[in-house]
């Protein structure tokens, strides 16, 4: 099979296994193979296993064809699949990605319900990265359209901003999103949540993710709403994040490390027509 489908909340990706097929990724064929009226279509490719050195990496990509360093969603698909095809037998395993290396924990027996180690948080400017001096990004003003909005920003392995409101919609997502992912502030873009406190245990978020666009879930964008909550004083350390395709569990344990707890669905396997493939290997 060239591919495998699946989505965490209506977050989808294809899983493209270099051992299973020999098709070529390169930003113009990524950005082919995920659209949605000219190719397959998702929000993201997989790509892996990788197995080098003893070690398990995926790499993962955004449907523009840049590189993510870190997926949360994408992380619990992925070791959904390994747990399917046999590459991993064992229910706590270690994945290597671009953003660190995160554990896994498969928790039910078909792999549907997964929690992954996501790391710790920094809200350092110079490691998420945030223009301007060395400081803790926190509670700041960035003006988007000539209206100032506060933001907290922070990196789990891929950097995020996280802006508290008391009203938020997917149809502001949509328009303040791109402006903040390329603002000037983040020389390499940044992912951005609109958050409502609901209570100190449950967040409501939009979000809108670089190189992907408007979402309806992800799993890093719910572990940064969490713990930028965390930081301002408005949620305790186990969050309940809800989002338009459903909600997952962030916990913050007394080492700072963030556990992210949600599903991962099975959609398809496919292979490319000869149209399709001769495209990508035209793109």
């Amino acid at each position: 099979m060239d591919f495998f489908k699946y989505h965490a909340l209506g977050n989808d990706y294809l899983v493209v296994d270099p051992q299973k097929t020999s098709i070529e990724l390169t930003p113009q064929s990524i950005r082919l193979i995920c659209h949605r009226n000219f190719g397959v279509g998702s929000d993201g490719i997989l790509f892996g296993p990788i197995l080098e050195h003893k070690q398990m990496r995926v790499r993962i990509y955004n449907p523009d064809g840049s590189e993510a360093e870190k997926s949360g969603n994408g992380i619990r698909i992925f070791s959904r699949y390994l747990h399917e095809t046999g590459y991993v037998s064992k229910s706590a395993f270690t994945l290597h990605t671009l953003g660190g290396e995160v554990r896994v924990r498969i928790l039910k027996d078909d792999a549907s319900l997964i929690k992954v180690d996501m790391g710790c948080a920094t809200f350092r400017s110079d490691e998420i990265p945030v223009s301007g001096e060395s400081r803790d990004v926190i509670d700041e003003t960035i003006v988007v359209s000539g209206k100032p909005y506060r933001m907290t920003c922070l990196s789990i392995g891929n950097p995020h901003c996280v802006i508290p409101l008391d009203d938020i919609s997917g149809e502001l997502a949509k328009d303040i999103g791109p402006e903040i992912e390329n603002h000037t502030m983040f020389p390499n873009r940044i992912n951005v949540q609109l958050i409502k406190m609901i209570d100190r245990n449950n967040i409501r978020i939009e979000i809108w993710e670089r190189g992907a666009g408007y979402t309806l879930a992800s799993g890093s964008s719910s572990c940064a709403a969490a713990c930028a909550a965390r930081k301002l004083g408005l949620a305790d350390a186990t969050s309940t994040v809800h989002m338009p395709g459903g909600q997952l569990a962030v916990e913050i344990d007394g080492n700072r490390r963030i556990h992210l707890t949600g599903p991962a669905s099975s959609v398809a396997a496919g292979n490319f027509s000869a149209d399709l493939r001769m495209a990508i290997m035209e793109a």
